[in-house]
């Protein structure tokens, strides 16, 4: 059975710390491919400074062109908004019977998994896959030795890209936090200027 890790985000942009940990998660895991997941608009975060969705999806697709094993996904953007993790991997069952999905996220997601909607069927079927991020609170007792969570040593990446679009804004160089594919796009498009 095919194993697919999925990667939400918004993704506004995809930097450097995003294909790092998926490429992370598809090389030290057992994981066949990871689907970077474009988000269309996280029903917790505020929408104003969201780019549309494809022009995200985009520089995502451009940013994973040269990797085998990672893809970008829009599934979510033909879903009923807004959209909870949940309904996405229903969706994904039942298109893709014969795959196994697991969740890919952040120790800062962890904390905060079970004010998810439907969280618990979520561990009841699927397997989550979590990577290192400095953050505050502490980690629900409940999933500290939960049976389908995974703690993976992925490195550490603290670029966040409320970071490089409020860089791109105040004129500062920072090309090296992006694929040059991305950031090519954006300078084409003027993004985040």
């Amino acid at each position: 059975m095919r194993k697919i890790g999925l990667y939400f985000g918004s993704f506004n942009p995809v930097h450097i710390g995003h294909l790092t940990i998926a490429n992370h998660m598809v090389e030290f895991t057992d994981m066949d491919e990871v689907w970077m997941v474009v988000t269309p608009h996280n029903p917790f975060k505020k929408k104003q400074s969201l780019l549309n969705n494809y022009d995200r999806f985009e520089m995502v697709r451009l940013a994973t062109a040269t990797y085998d094993k990672i893809e970008p996904s829009d599934i979510e953007f033909k879903l009923k908004q807004p959209n909870y993790t949940i309904d996405t991997l229903v969706q994904l069952q039942e298109r893709f019977p014969e795959t196994e999905f697991a969740l890919i996220m952040g120790m800062d997601n962890l904390k905060s998994l079970h004010k998810w909607k439907n969280y618990e069927a979520i561990l009841e079927h699927h397997n989550v896959y979590v990577y290192p991020r400095i953050s505050e609170g502490e980690v629900p007792k409940r999933f500290e030795k939960h049976p389908r969570i995974f703690k993976v040593a992925a490195p550490v990446m603290e670029i966040s890209s409320t970071f490089i679009r409020k860089s791109i804004q105040a004129n500062k160089g920072i090309r090296p936090l992006l694929d040059k594919s991305v950031w090519d796009y954006i300078d084409k498009m003027n993004f985040y200027s």
